[in-house]
C-alpha cells in the first residue's frame, strides 16, 4: 500500500511555513499520542505517520528531496525505520512540549534525550474519599540520585570531559542519501560528556534504586480510570538530568451501599410491604456521611425512584454535585407464620380489581389474546 503524503497527513498545503508545520504537528500529535489513547492501535499508527511526516518536512533539506523525488527519496536512506520505536523520537507524552520549549529553560537536546523514566502507579480509593478528597502516602521503587556522587556520576565530581565524538553537543551527523541525519551520540548516550572515573557506588550512571514514600493529593470527585500526573516525580534521569513524571491511575474500590455513575449515586431501599401499601417514611444515608428522610406514597410499587438533587459525588475541581437516586426495592416477607398466612389470605380475599390494576389489566390482554386465536 503506498504512503500517503506528508502534507496531507498533517493537514497542511504544500507552501506552509516552519510555524504552520508546527503547529499543526504539536495538535495531532497531542491527540494522538499513546499515552492518550492507550491500547489504541490506530491511534499509534496515526501517531507514527505524523510525527515521520513532520520529521521530513521540518527540515529544509528533506523536504526539498521530497518535494523533488517524493517517498522515493528516503527509500534507500531506510527512513521509515527510525519510527518503529518510539513514537518518533519522544519517549512520553510531556516530550511534545520539550521539543518546542525545552530550549527556553536551558534544557537542550542533551537533557530532553537523557529525560528519566515516567512511572505508572495504581492507588485504591473508597467512595468516602473520592467524595472528600484526600492525602495518601504511597511506597514505590524507582530510580533516585545517587548520594556519593550527588548525581555526576562521577567519584570525585570532576572527572566529567566533553565526548570527543561528538564534541560536547550529544548528538552526530552523517550523510545519507540527499541528507543529512543527526543521531544521538553513541559514545556518550546524548550527555554530551564522558565519565573517566565512575562512581563506585552507582558505576557512573548518577543514580540508584531506592524505594521512595511520599504524600499524593487525591483531589475530590475523581472516580474509576482518573489519571493523576504528579510532574518530576518519576524515575531520575542518569548523570544529573531532569526526572521523569509519575502518573497515578485510581482504580475504585467498591462501596456495600452505593452504586456510582459519574457524579451520580444510586441507592437501593429496602421497603416492606406494608410501607409501600399504605406509605411511610425510611432514613437513607448519602455519601458525605448524613442522612435524609424520604416519604414513601401510599400504592409505591417495586423500582419506583427518587432523586436527591445535589446530594451525589462532587465534580472533580468544581463546586458542583451530581444527584443521588434512591431505588424503592419491596421487600416479599419470608418465614411466615400460620397465623400471618391466614391473615394474608383473609386480606386477598377482600381485593378487587382496583386494589391491583395492573394485574387485572394484563390477564384482561391475555384473555383477549386467548379468544382471538380460536
Amino acid at each position: 500500500m503506498s504512503k500517503k503524503d506528508y502534507y496531507e497527513v498533517l493537514g497542511v498545503s504544500r507552501d506552509a511555513d516552519s510555524s504552520s508545520l508546527k503547529t499543526a504537528y504539536r495538535k495531532l500529535a497531542m491527540q494522538y499520542h499513546p499515552d492518550k489513547n492507550p491500547g489504541d492501535h490506530d491511534a499509534e499508527k496515526n501517531f507514527k505517520e505524523v510525527s515521520e511526516a513532520y520529521e521530513v518536512l521540518s527540515n529544509n533539506e528533506k523536504r526539498q528531496a521530497y518535494d523533488t523525488y517524493g517517498h522515493d527519496a528516503f527509500s534507500q536512506a531506510g527512513q521509515s525505520g527510525g519510527f518503529s520505536e518510539g513514537f518518533g523520537g519522544f519517549g512520553s507524552f510531556s516530550d511534545i512540549f520539550e521539543d518546542f520549549f525545552g530550549d527556553m529553560g536551558g534544557q537542550g537536546s542533551r537533557r530532553r534525550e537523557q529525560r528519566g523514566q515516567d512511572l505508572k502507579y495504581e492507588i485504591d480509593v473508597d467512595l468516602r474519599e473520592a467524595y472528600t478528597g484526600i492525602k495518601k502516602e504511597i511506597s514505590f521503587d524507582t530510580l533516585v540520585r545517587c548520594d556519593n556522587c550527588e548525581g555526576s556520576g562521577s567519584e570525585k565530581r570532576s572527572g566529567l570531559k566533553d565526548c570527543g565524538a561528538c564534541g560536547g553537543s550529544g548528538r552526530t551527523r552523517a550523510s545519507q542519501g540527499f541528507f543529512t541525519v543527526e543521531r544521538t551520540c553513541s559514545a556518550c548516550s546524548g550527555a554530551g560528556q564522558v565519565i573517566t572515573d565512575p562512581c563506585s557506588s552507582c558505576n557512573g550512571e548518577g543514580r540508584r534504586r531506592k524505594n521512595r514514600k511520599i504524600e499524593v493529593n487525591i483531589p475530590a470527585g475523581v472516580e474509576e480510570g482518573s489519571r493523576i500526573r504528579l510532574s518530576g516525580e518519576g524515575a531520575v534521569g542518569p548523570n544529573g538530568s531532569v526526572s521523569g513524571d509519575l502518573y497515578l491511575f485510581v482504580s475504585m474500590l467498591q462501596h456495600p451501599i452505593f452504586e456510582r455513575d459519574g457524579t451520580d449515586i444510586f441507592c437501593n431501599v429496602p421497603i416492606s410491604i406494608v410501607d409501600a401499601s399504605l406509605g411511610g417514611s425510611v432514613d437513607v444515608p448519602t455519601v458525605s456521611g448524613g442522612k435524609v428522610k424520604v416519604k414513601i406514597p401510599p400504592g409505591s410499587q417495586n423500582s419506583d425512584q427518587f432523586k436527591l438533587a445535589g446530594k451525589g459525588m462532587p465534580t472533580i475541581r468544581s463546586t458542583s454535585f451530581g444527584d443521588m437516586i434512591i431505588s424503592l426495592n419491596i421487600e416479599i416477607p419470608k418465614n411466615l407464620t400460620e397465623n400471618q398466612k391466614k391473615l394474608l389470605r383473609d386480606f386477598n380475599e377482600e381485593l378487587t380489581q382496583n386494589n391491583n390494576p395492573e394485574r387485572s389489566g394484563f390477564f384482561s390482554k391475555v384473555k383477549d389474546f386467548w379468544d382471538g386465536l380460536t
